[in-house]
């Protein structure tokens, strides 16, 4: 009977226990922040401070001092979608429109993929099945060599040496190797896709990427001609947009602006074996190695020691920068004169600013 009853004791005891949480001594797990989408239309958008995030404040003014000194006019941080930083610096202000120089190419690349996914394009053709034969000097059977995939990659073959790589003509577009074997940042090409996506929808190259992304997001701005080139402008709010529609994997809330993944994937991942640290026409931070515009070398180590391994980026001329960090479900937007030396798109802004952002952050 005693047996009986102890062995009844035991029971109830355990059952209890399993129903209690072991761990009540400990916090609960906090509950990870939804994604925030602004508004499509008005000015509305939430911020969240510095302070309720954790990071440290005082070393945010620093940022600021050190941005002011690098010719900054404008930059923002967001989290989750929520706006922590916002500052212009001059007269610059939020509704100042500026260039993005070659940050528009990441811009492009997803354009790129929207018309892929329609059934408009198939970046495995040839780019001449969208331009026409002889948009090239090389021979056809080399000119054929050339995808639009080779185009978003930069590893077209076509030389970069030429007095002008911003150079559509004929003329300009020289052979140097054949396609796919030969990674180099050169505009022309990149520029060409413009054309290929206007044949390929039957549309101008605006008004696709209007109807496609600028008004599915919310975002302000053109692309305006300057020489070969073509250039986009807009407000830095407008940049933002487009940062988080990167972060949240081309899905704008419940909208789906590219919902082909494995196209976005492969733009925010290696996509050659030359330069580890290039995807669809967008740099890529935490790679062995990487390759600079204008240099056929091979540097050892990411783009960005101090940012973190998963950032990727659109990265345009004279530092206009949108920094992506998974990671940390971060966008950093930075616009405005050269921060130093010019260059076309690495620099060692990239590195500083991330130093300084790690101590901010505390990642």
């Amino acid at each position: 009977m005693k047996k009986t009853l102890h062995f009844f004791i035991f029971a109830v005891l355990f059952i209890s226990s399993c129903g209690k949480d072991n761990n009540s001594d400990n916090p609960p797990a906090p509950v990870p922040e939804m994604m925030y989408f602004p508004p499509v239309s008005g000015t509305e958008w939430q911020t969240k401070t510095i302070s309720s995030l954790g990071w440290n404040e005082t070393e945010l003014n620093n940022l600021y001092t050190y941005l002011q000194q690098k010719n900054t006019k404008a930059f923002l941080i967001l989290k989750n979608g929520r706006i922590v930083a916002e500052k212009y610096f001059g007269t610059f202000t939020a509704d100042s429109n500026w260039y993005w120089a070659s940050a528009g190419k990441t811009m492009t690349a997803m354009l790129a993929g929207i018309a892929q996914q329609e059934g408009l394009l198939n970046i495995n053709n040839k780019t001449s099945q969208y331009i026409g034969t002889g948009w090239t000097s090389l021979p056809l059977a080399k000119e054929n060599l050339i995808t639009v995939k080779h185009q978003l990659t930069m590893t077209t073959g076509l030389d970069d040496g030429v007095p002008d790589d911003y150079c559509t003509t004929p003329s300009c577009l020289i052979y140097k190797a054949d396609a796919g074997t030969r990674w180099a940042y050169h505009n022309a090409p990149y520029t060409l896709l413009d054309k290929v996506v206007e044949n390929a929808t039957a549309t101008t190259y605006n008004n696709y990427f209007q109807q496609k992304i600028r008004n599915k997001i919310g975002m302000n701005g053109l692309w305006l001609p300057s020489g070969y080139n073509n250039i986009y402008y807009s407000t830095p709010r407008s940049m933002a947009r487009f940062g988080l529609l990167l972060l949240n994997k081309g899905k704008w809330d419940q909208t789906a602006v590219l919902s082909d993944t494995n196209y976005f994937n492969t733009q925010v991942n290696t996509s050659q074996n030359m330069n580890l640290s290039y995807g669809y026409l967008t740099w890529l931070n935490g790679k062995a190695s990487h390759m600079l515009p204008q240099s056929q070398l091979v540097f050892n180590g990411s783009i960005a020691p101090n940012a973190p391994a998963d950032m990727y980026a659109a990265m345009g001329k004279n530092e206009q920068r949108i920094y992506i960090v998974p990671s940390q479900q971060i966008v950093v937007i930075r616009m405005g004169e050269a921060a130093g030396t010019p260059h076309l798109a690495v620099s060692s802004f990239d590195n500083e600013v991330w130093g300084i952002l790690k101590t901010i952050i505390g990642y």
